[in-house]
């Protein structure tokens, strides 16, 4: 084992993947190929890689009191994620679309509100906490651990939280993403697809994938997942960089965020 305790704090929502052969046109019908469902988002995909790099990992999330939440707690069982779930009331469990092109691209429509989990959280002690989203409070708590990592889509949160962030994560072309230098971050590392991207302004390279891409959803929270663990089990950035390409690029030949992350060799 690798003797890194990990956890996630962030949302879950109950995906609906349709493979199609293109993103339908206005007032278009196409017809899916495939059809499937996964508990998934940001929380359930880093905390899944997580569980594969470390043997197990703790998610703390929030779900509707409803028939959807108690399938997906027991489906991220089976994946090998510990969930600790709170249950606002009167609030469904998020629901989302997702169309898988051709290409391997993924167009998501997101239905609901996102449920954060919220602080404070009992996060003494871990070796790595991830903070995908939830409140100030919830980020307090996560930097109780040794190694905190988030991700770039919750900057105002982080802001407000005033804490020190050792891994700031994001992508370099989504606008919801881009970074401000606002935040009080050791490392800020900002993805660029196939071109590789940066990490504290110095390049770095993608791996390329071991076979045809067949989904991207889940490669970027993959890749961050596993540069998180490597920097909190002590590699140095370049070696962490490479473990992080190489999760990313395991992704893009699999059917969903699930059947081909990166696992180590144990």
């Amino acid at each position: 084992m690798c003797g890194v305790r990990a956890a996630v704090v962030g949302h879950v929502e109950v995906v609906e993947f349709a493979r199609v052969p293109r993103w339908p046109a206005s007032g278009e019908i196409i017809h899916a190929t495939d059809v499937w469902s996964e508990p998934a988002g940001g929380g359930a995909v880093v905390a899944r890689q997580l569980a594969l790099l470390a043997g197990r990992c703790e998610l703390f999330t929030a779900f509707g009191d409803d028939e959807q939440g108690r399938s997906a707690v027991r489906r991220l069982a089976e994946l090998g994620v510990d969930v600790h779930a709170q249950t606002p009331p009167a609030a469904p469990t998020r629901h989302a679309w997702t169309h898988i092109d051709d290409r391997g691209e993924r167009t998501i429509t997101v239905l609901g509100e996102k449920l954060l989990p919220a602080g404070p959280l009992p996060l003494d002690g871990y070796d790595l906490v991830f903070f995908v989203s939830g409140d100030v409070e919830a980020v307090r708590s996560a930097r109780k651990a040794h190694f905190l990592a988030a991700t770039l889509r919750e900057q105002p949160t982080l802001h407000d939280a005033g804490v020190t962030i050792d891994l700031l994560v994001g992508s370099a072309s989504d606008p919801g993403e881009r970074y401000d230098g606002s935040l009080d971050a050791r490392l800020v590392v900002l993805t660029d697809g196939p071109n590789g991207g940066t990490a504290n302004g110095e390049p770095f390279h993608a791996v390329d994938p071991v076979g045809p891409v067949v989904d991207t959803y889940g490669a970027g929270d993959s890749f961050a997942a596993a540069l998180a663990f490597a920097l909190a089990r002590g590699d140095e950035p370049a070696r962490a960089l490479d473990l992080a390409a190489r999760a990313g690029a395991a992704v893009l030949t699999g059917r969903g965020p699930y059947s081909s992350q990166l696992a180590l060799q144990r």
